[in-house]
C-alpha cells in the first residue's frame, strides 16, 4: 500500500491542496488571511491566493509523519531568517495564528484531533484521506515513470 512516505511532498502538497479546497467546506481562508504576512521573517504578504490550502495540506504532512505536533513546534517549521538590516540574521518563529487557525478548521472538519497536552494528531479519516491521496499521486508517477511500477 502506498503511503504519504511514498511519493514526494511537493506533489502530494498540490494535490492535498486541490482537494482541500474542493471538497472540505470547514477549510477557508479568513478575509484576513489575504491581507497579512506569514510570520515576523517574511517581508511581504504571500502571492499565492491558494497559500492557506497549501499552508493546511502542509501541517496535513506533518502531522502524518511527525504527530503529535503542537503549535509551537510548527511555528519553529515556518519559520525563517529575518533581515534585521545591519544585524544579524536571526531565525525567528512563523506566524502562530495563521497555524492556529488552520488546525481548528482541519479538527472541525473530522481529520485533526487534540491529544491532550501534547498537541494534535491525525484522526483516522485524516490517515485515510492522505493514503488516498498519496496513491492517487503515485499512480501518476507511474504514468510518467514506468520505472517505478515495482515499488506499488
Amino acid at each position: 500500500m502506498v503511503t504519504v512516505y511514498d511519493v514526494p511532498a511537493d506533489k502530494l502538497i498540490e494535490e492535498v491542496a486541490k482537494q482541500l479546497k474542493e471538497k472540505v467546506e470547514e477549510v477557508k481562508p479568513p478575509e484576513w488571511a489575504f491581507y497579512t504576512k506569514t510570520g515576523p521573517h517574511a517581508e511581504r504578504v504571500p502571492e499565492d491566493p491558494d497559500w492557506w490550502y497549501k499552508r493546511a495540506a502542509s501541517i496535513l504532512r506533518k502531522l502524518y509523519l511527525y504527530g503529535p505536533v503542537g503549535v509551537e513546534r510548527l511555528r519553529t517549521a515556518y519559520g525563517g531568517r529575518a533581515d534585521l538590516g545591519m544585524k544579524r540574521k536571526h531565525v525567528k518563529k512563523g506566524g502562530g495564528s495563521n497555524i492556529r487557525k488552520i488546525l481548528q478548521q482541519l479538527e472541525a472538519a473530522g481529520l485533526v484531533t487534540k491529544l491532550g497536552n501534547k498537541g494534535r494528531v491525525l484522526t483516522p479519516r485524516g490517515r485515510s484521506f492522505l493514503d488516498r491521496i498519496a496513491t492517487k499521486v503515485f499512480r501518476e508517477l507511474v504514468k510518467e515513470i514506468p520505472e517505478l511500477r515495482k515499488y506499488s
